[in-house]
């Protein structure tokens, strides 16, 4: 492992990868959740035989083939990347986080593309329902690749499955069904796909409610938003309820990102949820200033959601820092110590193995065993640095969450006037719906920035740090290449937006 690094190159490479799966991320919730809805205005077609159905559905299929597009381009870049700025990454975890991607490039991507080309080009030249199916097939094989991807990064927030070959330096597969069924990488999924599809109806009800404003396409218009809003409402509900379980889970697996994104410095019993406030700049790890300007706080809710119990014990950052004796919390300070005696006795192992000398190698790697959980501390410089970005993760869990919360209240309004009839009368709704989309997008954005950065300074939770997983690489290629990529999916992010604008400009076509 590498112990000599530059934290400049590191910090460029991770700007390329954020900026890169930022931008892969703008296509797949849209990819993820209007695949389902495409396939439910088709079998609405389908069972009422109303040509209407087949010419919105046709319609919504144009804009999701776009989105698929370039959403593909760029994950293939974002795969990339892993052998190319990541390669000590891929060297120690390549066994276990390559076998999801490669079962989802066999098995999910081939399902998605085989029957992507009879959903597109097959209306005329399949039966009707052979070609729903295909449609499904389409959607099914799009979030069974989430399913692939989702596990592999839940992987890296909760390492299971899986032990540490001190010959190779290696993390190895040792049980794939617990890597797979891992609490933290089915809630991952669940989450994910609930809150895409909030994001694909949200995109539906924007684009149609332009068309109310226009007067233009009423009736498609208004059966989409109808569907659509119900498909909104229960992806909100179920995006609450996973929600939940992913902070539950954050605060037993990794507590330091809870403690983060609530803005937690000193551990509580009885902690308060803050449902708003700001935070003080000036606050440090380890001072006496108060971590708020002002906060509204939800009594005991923390607690409760992270523990279920309203008076139980929150660890804050302090603790997990410096560590808590009275609640038996040990801090990073002495997980670091801890983590060079296993440093310290790996490469000892390593000598007497070289050397040939097995008893001196039998003894080292027993007492590297006994210290090998905190083998990634040993690589911080300072407990500090075990701190991911404070006012980041708790900016972007709130604003993820009040615009969770507004979501279904939009859906629940559009849906009432929906079935009244009279949704093409409340233009202040029509209004209200166009930036809808826009905001789904920051929600969507805003939650990979807690999952990703919330899980800083780690690689793989506490076993691999960031600057301990790049490539040997000079600066200067990294921003070289940072700078191609932005240049890259900008123009790649322009030419989907110019392109659906045409689309939505010219209309469902007539049928």
């Amino acid at each position: 492992m590498m112990e000599n690094f530059d934290p400049t190159m590191v910090n460029w490479a991770r700007a390329q990868f954020a900026l890169t799966a930022m931008y892969h991320w703008i296509f797949v919730p849209l990819t993820l959740g209007l695949s389902w809805l495409i396939a439910f205005y088709e079998s609405i077609y389908l069972k009422t035989g109303n040509e209407e159905w087949k010419r919105l559905t046709k319609f919504w299929m144009k804009l999701f083939g776009i989105n698929f597009a370039i959403g593909v381009a760029t994950g293939i870049i974002l795969e990339f990347e892993f052998g190319t700025n990541w390669s000590n990454y891929s060297w120690m975890v390549g066994d276990i986080f390559g076998a999801p991607l490669a079962i989802e490039g066999i098995f999910a991507f081939f399902l998605e593309a085989t029957f992507f080309a009879v959903m597109f080009f097959g209306w005329e030249k399949v039966s009707k329902r052979f070609h729903l199916f295909s449609t499904y097939m389409v959607a099914f094989g799009s979030n069974l690749s989430a399913v692939w991807i989702l596990v592999a990064n839940g992987w890296m927030q909760n390492p299971v499955g899986m032990a540490f070959n001190p010959d190779t330096a290696r993390f190895e597969m040792q049980n794939i069904m617990e890597v797979i069924l891992s609490p933290v990488a089915v809630t991952k999924f669940t989450h994910t796909t609930s809150s895409s599809f909030v994001l694909a109806a949200l995109f539906v009800i924007s684009i149609a409610s332009l068309f109310l404003l226009q007067k233009r396409h009423i009736v498609m218009a208004k059966r989409s938003i109808v569907v659509a809003a119900v498909f909104g409402l229960l992806g909100s509900i179920l995006t609450g309820l996973t929600g939940d379980s992913s902070a539950y889970e954050n605060g037993f697996y990794q507590p330091m990102k809870l403690a983060a994104y609530e803005g937690l410095y000193d551990g509580e019993h009885g902690a308060g949820l803050i449902a708003v406030g700001k935070l003080n700049p000036q606050k440090k790890v380890g001072d006496s200033q108060e971590a708020f300007e002002f906060e509204v706080r939800i009594p005991g809710a923390l607690s409760f959601l992270t523990n279920r119990k309203f008076g139980s014990y929150v660890p804050g950052i302090n603790d997990l820092v410096y560590g808590n004796e009275q609640e038996n919390i040990m801090g990073a300070a002495e997980k670091i110590e801890k983590g060079k005696i296993a440093i310290r006795y790996l490469d000892a192992y390593k000598i007497a193995k070289k050397e040939g000398d097995e008893l001196q190698a039998t003894a080292t790697l027993s007492i590297f065993k006994e210290f090998e959980q905190y083998l990634g501390y040993g690589y911080l410089q300072k407990p500090e640095d075990a701190v991911p970005p404070v006012a980041l993760s708790f900016y972007s869990f709130h604003v993820m969450v009040i615009l969770g919360l507004l979501f279904p209240l939009v859906c629940i309004a559009f849906l009432y006037f929906g079935m009244k009839g009279t949704l093409e009368k409340q233009s202040w709704l029509q209004v209200l719906g166009l930036p809808m989309v826009f905001l789904a997008f920051v929600a969507s954005q805003a939650g990979w920035v807690v999952a990703e950065v919330g899980r800083q300074p780690w690689a793989i939770q506490d076993l691999l740090p960031v600057s301990m997983a790049t490539s040997n690489l000079s600066t200067e290629t990294v921003q070289l290449t940072f700078y191609l990529f932005a240049a890259l999916f900008t123009i790649l992010l322009l030419a989907e937006i110019t392109i659906m604008a045409k689309q939505i400009k010219i209309g469902p076509e007539e049928i």
